[in-house]
């Protein structure tokens, strides 16, 4: 998570701002947020025009990255421009808790520099430096990550995490990786309360830093190298594909290692941790003193996530200023978020004729096997693969997610579209039906794919000492527990989710996913449904979906 295997090639910069506009535009197409990466470069450019202008994101680590004009260390690089920088919820002082580290990550999120350009250069970025401590300091990551949450006005829309905490410091006897640390717990509180996309560094190593990677209602990423499948002997990976997880990811589909590890380093029982796959691997970051450098690890991977979420919501904003038909300020909601991301990662690469969605690369795992010889492809019972997630975040095919809007239940929705909406618990005690579904305008194409997104969240609740609704030192949060959905494909006219196409029928994630080829040209219908009440009898969703039209 926050190993660093980084080596300058400051040379390389130098050459970099030597070169033509031409060749320097291929040289970026060619990185991490280019073609070969997220393809998210298409985005700043016309016809979209979309950098994250006014915007807020943030970061919280151990360090902090320097801000022009109070810190000595970035007084001559102006290629990160960071908004405010704190020391966990005060002001940070001139020069102190700077880390190279926070700088690198910064860099790939708001980089607005010749050699470097971030995912979204013109976001506001808000950091705060949680400081190093001998033991347990998730009480003050809690109070830093609160902190920033409330920046902006209160409008920060996702938050970085490229850092965690031991298990080994974790205060709890015999702790394990089963959501109720206290910093994953304050994590999935604060998403829910203050409406934040989180997006966490999967964890990386033997007993890693894996806390809070088993919350429930963040994005948690791991990280791609670049693969070229067809190398002649000698040759290196060079400049191919981010398209395969990196070796140095936790997760393994093995049982017997699965099993030995389970709970230590991995979330404890069946609940898969990792949500997505980023670049991570050999990614160009920048020092405090203007450097490009390239490093490694899931610290890096993580920004490029939160970086596109910038991206969305900033032509979000922008169709809500314009007054465009189909949106509503759901498009600012978290859960909406995590499932247009989710949804729009890219699995098998389309060969051209739209059956695979569009998408860009085939995503392999460590074993060079793909999504669709994954147990979460045969089973439905299993949403999320161990290695892979949903698969490879895909920036631009966000954006073809998110942009034809919002509709709701009903005969007629769009081949492209998603929701925010909320179904009552099945004992009728929440006074909304117990199902929703949304049925398909045309016809789907036979033998094309499906892709099916729906996510919710676990409820964390405060335990707020002095009624002041706010995390205060010393205080603590009681989990509620998970209200379970589940998601069906169906026919147009069926009623029975026994008689379903497919289905998603977790009973431990927080996440519905489906990818599934359509076996025959006709009429289908998406259903979302309240299987079980934990806590509230009302339960709100998030939903994202993907067809192929006939």
């Amino acid at each position: 998570m926050i190993k660093t295997t980084a080596w300058v090639f400051g040379a390389l910069g130098a050459m970099w701002l030597g070169l033509t506009p031409v060749a320097l535009s291929n040289l970026m197409q060619q990185s991490s947020i280019g073609e070969l990466g997220i393809d998210a470069l298409k985005l700043h450019g016309p016809p979209y025009n979309l950098t994250g202008r006014k915007i807020a994101i943030g970061q919280v680590e151990i360090g902090r990255p320097g801000q022009f004009g109070i810190d000595k260390a970035v007084s001559r690089n102006r290629g990160v421009s960071v908004m405010r920088v704190f020391f966990r919820n005060v002001p940070a002082k001139v020069n102190v808790n700077l880390d190279p580290h926070a700088q690198n990550v910064a860099s790939i999120m708001i980089g607005n520099d010749k050699a470097l350009q971030g995912v979204a250069p013109d976001a506001r970025l808000y950091a705060s430096a949680v400081g190093l401590m001998k033991r347990n300091g998730q009480p003050e990551e809690c109070l830093s990550t609160q902190h920033v949450a409330q920046q902006n006005g209160g409008d920060v829309r996702a938050i970085n995490f490229s850092f965690g905490e031991s298990l080994r410091e974790d205060p709890r006897p015999q702790a394990v990786l089963d959501g109720n640390a206290l910093l994953t717990q304050c994590l999935d509180w604060s998403a829910r309360v203050h409406d934040v996309v989180y997006v966490v560094a999967g964890n990386q190593g033997k007993g890693g830093i894996p806390i809070p990677t088993d919350n429930f209602n963040g994005v948690n990423v791991a990280f791609s190298s670049r693969y070229r499948p067809n190398l002649e002997a000698g040759e290196s990976q060079g400049l191919g594909l981010f398209s395969k997880v990196d070796f140095a990811n936790l997760g393994d589909t093995v049982s017997s290692f699965a099993s030995r590890v389970s709970g230590i380093e991995n979330n404890i029982g069946p609940r898969r941790a990792i949500s997505l796959v980023a670049p991570g691997n050999g990614v160009p970051i920048m020092n405090p003193d203007g450097k490009v450098t390239r490093g490694s690890g899931t610290s890096f991977a993580a920004p490029h996530v939160t970086a596109t979420v910038a991206l969305l919501q900033e032509h979000g904003d922008r169709q809500l200023r314009t007054r465009q038909p189909n949106w509503s300020t759901d498009s600012r909601r978290h859960e909406v978020m995590k499932a247009i991301l989710m949804n729009s990662a890219d699995k098998i690469k389309d060969s051209g004729d739209g059956l695979f969605l569009g998408m860009s690369r085939t995503l392999l795992n460590k074993a060079n096997q793909d999504w669709l010889t994954s147990d979460a492809y045969q089973d439905r019972i299993i949403p999320l693969d161990m290695q892979m997630g949903t698969g490879h975040l895909n920036a631009f095919r966000a954006y073809l997610q998110l942009s034809p809007g919002q509709f709701g239940p009903g005969p007629a929705i769009p081949p492209i579209g998603w929701d925010y909406r909320s179904v009552g618990a099945p004992s009728g005690t929440g006074k909304l039906p117990a199902f929703r579904d949304y049925v398909l305008e045309r016809p789907l194409k036979a033998g094309s794919f499906v892709s099916l997104t729906l996510v919710w969240d676990r409820v964390v609740e405060l335990k707020d000492l002095n009624n002041n609704g706010e995390f205060d030192l010393g205080e603590g949060f009681e989990d509620k527990g998970l209200n379970n959905l589940d998601l069906y494909l169906m026919r147009a006219d069926e009623m029975d989710t026994g008689k379903s196409i497919d289905a998603s029928i977790s009973e431990v994630d927080s996440v519905e996913h489906i990818f599934f080829p359509i076996p025959q040209t006709g009429r289908y219908k998406i259903r979302v449904v309240y299987r079980q009440q934990v806590n509230q009898p009302v339960q709100s969703y998030g939903l994202a979906w993907w067809t192929v039209p006939n």
